[in-house]
């Protein structure tokens, strides 16, 4: 997949209900390199982790995701998120990139993914109107519309 000059970008998320925000996330990544790959967060996993109920399945979120212009690659991440260094390993990324709001597994990312021998790049990327773009913003506002 890699090569020479052609660099590319790895980023993980969630993805429910596919929003403007999520497409500058992804357009910020993009321009760290030639290729995007697209994680999206297992239900079982993304349900422990931000302890509310998604809208929609990972493999619709998945093909939302795959369904854009600018990703190289959408794929499932991991079951397990402890098998996170391995599932970045195999990906070989030259750069990482989070969004502002992405704190689950983050903390001292770089340096824990240098002592596994696994060499790029971790950037934090800007918001893009984030008190109107917000999946939990979207959620509510779909709640109350139902009552």
């Amino acid at each position: 997949m890699k090569r020479a000059g052609r660099k590319t970008v790895l980023v993980f998320g969630t993805f429910d209900l596919l929003h403007a925000g999520h497409r500058s996330f992804l357009k910020q990544a993009k321009r760290f390199g030639k290729n995007l790959i697209v994680a999206v967060g297992r239900d079982q996993v993304v349900a422990k982790l931000k302890r509310q109920k998604l809208i929609q399945s990972e493999r619709q979120r998945l093909k939302a995701i795959a369904s854009l212009p600018y990703v190289h690659r959408a794929i499932l991440a991991s079951k397990n998120p402890w098998h996170r260094f391995s599932f970045i390993k195999k990906l070989k990324p030259d750069i990482i990139a989070l969004g502002y709001d992405q704190m689950h597994y983050t903390t001292n990312l770089a340096s824990q993914l240098r002592r596994r021998g696994i060499v790029c790049r971790v950037v934090r990327l800007k918001p893009y109107r984030p008190r109107r773009f917000k999946s939990s913003l979207l959620r509510k506002n779909l709640a109350s519309e139902k009552k």
